[in-house]
């Protein structure tokens, strides 16, 4: 349990001095009398406890309503986890030629942007201790999700990713850039990018190899991926007057050379994913990176006590104020 303002818990300690100074004042006469004469019969009955204990009540209400200003909350989902000092950003080809189909499972096609989410979100389930953001990027690059430990929230956001969300065209230097950004002032032992694209970059201000040049003075290793088959893939174009799906054929056009450059430059590897277990490669090669253990606090939410609290204070001044009109009434 902590508080949101433990300082005024410092409060408590005025409590005692305040109890010990109206001791010594003492509380005034109920009656008075002109003479000691007339109270001499009651004077050897004994004293009555009702009094300390109704301010003891009164007191122990005092200190329940400043331990509710100081509102304590109850941590919950609090946990320490060992995260593996890498941190990770994915960057997402969104342009339109992702959506090709030369992809399968199962005997059925499927496009590039779907077959990357797939197997990203399936990557992202196997890292649960890095901490992984992602950036997607057609004719320019924004960041999906910035770097973290909740896959939940990461997971959410790769599923909203599509092509058609950001205007046509491969600007793989912004996507460079926008994922150096994401990772240049982080401290952790190993940061990596892991580019994902199915062609070439013709937009943005930012040449690829300047970007690299970049991530090799930070120590950001790019793993850089091209994703689709070899010679020409077959691309949706509608449907034709039975329904079915109709597709032109279009020619690959990754610049391996540039991708493996910005690899090789980095100290990172160029893959060819030209079918899903290719592209599952890179997993392995990510694994084998160096690894550092550090702790890191994760909070879901916590649950604010104050309430309970002060509905206990109440309840200890009612019932000071009812034992001192009953069975405790005290004389005017």
């Amino acid at each position: 349990m902590t508080f949101a303002h433990p300082l005024l818990l410092l409060l408590l300690l005025a409590l005692p001095l305040l109890a010990w100074l109206k001791g010594r004042q003492g509380a005034g006469a109920a009656f008075l009398y002109s003479s000691v004469d007339l109270v001499r019969p009651i004077a050897g009955l004994k004293r009555s406890r009702a009094g300390a204990i109704l301010a003891a009540l009164r007191w122990l209400t005092l200190a329940l309503l400043i331990v509710a200003l100081a509102q304590p909350r109850l941590i919950k989902g609090e946990s320490s986890i060992k995260a593996s000092g890498i941190d990770i950003v994915i960057a997402l080809d969104l342009s339109g030629s992702m959506r090709s189909e030369d992809f399968k499972i199962n005997g059925e096609r499927i496009n590039r942007v779907n077959i990357a989410k797939q197997v990203v979100a399936k990557f992202i389930g196997q890292r649960p201790n890095d901490r992984i953001g992602l950036v997607a990027f057609a004719g320019r690059a924004y960041v999906a999700s910035p770097l973290t430990l909740d896959h939940d929230f990461l997971q959410h956001n790769l599923e909203r990713l599509d092509v058609g969300i950001i205007e046509d065209s491969t600007a793989i230097g912004s996507a460079l850039m926008a994922s150096l950004n994401r990772l240049r002032d982080v401290k952790a032992k190993s940061r990596i990018i892991i580019l994902m694209t199915d062609g070439q970059n013709n937009a943005g201000k930012v040449p690829p190899l300047t970007a690299a040049d970049a991530a090799q003075a930070l120590n950001v290793k790019v793993y850089c991926i091209g994703v689709g088959i070899r010679g020409q893939a077959p691309y949706p174009t509608g449907n034709d007057m039975f329904g079915r799906k109709t597709y032109q054929m279009i020619d690959a056009d990754i610049d391996e050379d540039t991708l493996t450059k910005i690899a090789d430059k980095t100290h990172g590897k160029y893959f060819r994913a030209d079918s899903t277990d290719t592209l599952l490669k890179i997993y392995s090669e990510i694994d084998r990176m160096e690894k550092t253990e550090i702790e890191v606090k994760k909070y879901q939410h916590y649950d604010e006590l104050y309430g309970q609290v002060v509905i206990a204070g109440l309840a200890t001044l009612l019932l000071e104020m009812c034992l001192s009109q009953t069975v405790w009434r005290r004389l005017p």
